[in-house]
């Protein structure tokens, strides 16, 4: 079931085709905060970088039993902020989004990428056993 990792462009169709992919790898499981997860983060990469930038998303298991989500793009200077958008706007509210529902987040830089991760609590589901694989 994990890791995941896929190389894709962010692009918007890749957003229910990558909420598709978590349905079918996690099966029964209640992969709701997940799918959002990783929907606001690979959002943020459209509306902040462009349609059509390359990004890797890898969502992994933690030594914790929790789930890792990180979503590397090519601009190590443009980071993620965290807004408080008002009632009249329509945008603005994925990270708040993010860091409500995470147990934590950050942005990690390199010299030619960053990647913003997330980890949550593993979904739940029926017989779903999450962690690092030996």
């Amino acid at each position: 079931m994990l890791p995941i990792s896929v190389d894709l462009f962010a692009v918007p169709k890749a957003v229910p085709e990558v909420r598709r992919i978590l349905r079918a790898r996690f099966g029964a499981a209640d992969v709701g905060d997940l799918a959002l997860c990783v929907s606001e983060l690979l959002s943020n990469v459209i509306e902040h970088l462009g349609e059509g930038t390359p990004v890797t998303l890898r969502i992994s298991g933690t030594r914790a039993g929790r789930i890792r989500v990180a979503v590397s793009d090519p601009a190590p200077g443009v980071w993620p902020v965290l807004r408080f958008a008002g009632a009249d706007r329509t945008s603005g509210r994925g990270l708040l989004l993010v860091d409500a529902l995470a147990l934590g987040w950050g942005v990690e830089q390199g010299p030619y990428r960053k990647t913003v991760w997330c980890e949550l609590r593993a979904p739940a589901g029926p017989g779903l056993v999450v962690g690092v694989r030996s």
